[in-house]
């Protein structure tokens, strides 16, 4: 049953959910499939947005919040059992707080979680860029543990295709966002996902989307070529592009993309870099800019051999694409 979509009657309705007597209140629900050092924290579920390409809103149904303190036990559990990084995710963590009627609530968690002892690292992921907010990009490159990683959802660049989309922005607003992160922190890490072949896309809308990645120079990026979801407002809309001319244009853009984040990766040339250890035969593992199994990896240098989990202080000597060679210090 999906979640009632006022925040007040939402966590009514959450607080009725029926908890069996054999489980302790604030017990973790959650069991570890391996023995990573990183993790992901599931702060919210469910979405109250309605972008047209995107059909999360019918199956999860409206935005919910776990509380802090559930939150922070989890956190707690996962360092317990060997986690030092922990990945915020939800389908929207800039909304993380607005059903308890606090949008700052992200501000005040992230400053308890950074006093959990063994987490070293806290990553958020999928950022709004219309909800993303000063205080929060403050919090982002200023709370201890908190790494400057901005995992921001543009999905495109043209002002009119977007709103098309049901999203709001532009490229100009988006560029603003990028030069504030990069005033606060230069070497941040910005990655983000784009839609080619939206309903309508014309060719001058897809120039701007190539003019707004180069000038951007992001850490990391996706591109999907669009395809109809069931039950959403984009598979009914008839101007389709033609499937050749999407490939097309994922092709082309992909290649862009390739060189655009061969040169951003090679800017950190000379860049000191922490990085977690993720694979110990390969000496390979991500600096604070590079999140998960999507922004590649950091591969080191050195005499030494170390062990998954270790952190390494190194310096970036050489890239492989996407990819960091990094000398340890």
């Amino acid at each position: 049953t999906l979640l009632p979509i006022s925040p007040t009657s939402r966590q009514q309705e959450k607080s009725r959910k029926v908890i069996s007597d054999q489980v302790p209140l604030g017990a973790v629900l959650r069991k570890r499939l391996d023995n990573a050092p990183i993790a992901p924290l599931k702060i919210a579920s469910g979405c109250d947005r309605r972008c047209s390409f995107c059909a999360i809103p019918y199956f999860r149904g409206s935005f919910v919040s776990r509380t802090p303190t559930e939150i922070i036990e989890e956190a707690k559990w996962l360092a317990d059992n060997g986690v030092s990084e922990i990945y915020l995710v939800s389908e929207n963590t800039t909304s993380y707080g607005k059903d308890f009627g606090d949008l700052k609530l992200m501000e005040k968690l992230l400053p308890e979680l950074s006093k959990i002892n063994d987490i070293k690292r806290i990553r958020l992921s999928y950022l709004q860029p219309a909800e993303v907010r000063p205080t929060l990009l403050q919090a982002m490159v200023s709370v201890e543990k908190v790494v400057p990683y901005f995992d921001l959802s543009f999905q495109h660049a043209n002002g009119d295709l977007l709103r098309k989309m049901r999203r709001f922005g532009d490229g100009e607003k988006f560029l603003h966002l990028i030069s504030q992160i990069r005033a606060l922190n230069p070497e941040a890490g910005i990655r983000s996902n784009f839609i080619v072949g939206f309903p309508g896309e014309s060719d001058a809308q897809f120039m701007d989307l190539i003019e707004f990645l180069t000038q951007a120079q992001l850490d990391a990026i996706g591109i999907f070529g669009y395809s109809d979801e069931d039950k959403t407002e984009g598979a009914t809309l008839t101007d389709k592009v033609e499937p050749e001319i999407i490939s097309e244009r994922t092709s082309e853009l992909s290649t862009l993309v390739d060189e655009l984040i061969t040169q951003r990766a090679e800017s950190r040339i000379g860049q000191k870099v922490s990085v977690l250890v993720e694979d110990a035969d390969e000496q390979e593992g991500r600096a604070e800019h590079q999140g998960p199994d999507v922004d590649g990896s950091t591969f080191i240098k050195s005499r030494n051999k170390y062990r998954v989990g270790e952190y390494v202080d190194a310096v970036v000597s050489e890239v492989s694409g996407v990819d960091l060679i990094a000398q340890v210090i």
